[in-house]
């Protein structure tokens, strides 16, 4: 696979390697601006931006991670879907579905046939 068409298709999870990767590079430089001074009053400025803004960069990161697996597994039940609505030999009719009043049911073995199954007796839980 070309390097820019795997880029292309995987823009988020590399925008999420990016953003972990600006993230912490954010929190080491907090560290290193706040150990740097040891009056309270000079360590809150990196506190609040390098905390506050790695805490976000890494937050945005797991976003974008989930959404790429996410949509990975959307991809899968498509293919899914696609797969049982081509394969198996069954295909599906012009006029729809068909609906009848009575449930049907395969029997184990019996390659797709259904049969008909027959109704519960009232009261009884199925």
């Amino acid at each position: 696979m070309d390097l820019v068409t795997r880029i292309r298709s995987q823009w988020d999870r590399l925008t999420a390697a990016l953003t972990a990767l600006a993230g912490a590079v954010t929190l080491v430089l907090g560290w290193r601006g706040v150990s740097g001074t040891p009056y309270p009053a000079e360590q809150l400025p990196y506190m609040v931006s390098a905390g506050l803004g790695s805490l976000f960069l890494l937050g945005l990161s797991s976003a974008l991670w989930l959404s790429a697996d996410l949509r990975d597994e959307w991809r899968k039940l498509d293919r899914i879907e696609q797969a049982l609505r081509t394969g198996g030999g069954a295909t599906p009719s012009a006029s729809g579905p068909t609906t009848s009043a009575e449930p049907t049911a395969s029997a184990p073995g019996s390659a797709g046939t259904p049969t008909p199954v027959a109704p519960a007796p009232e009261g009884s839980v199925r």
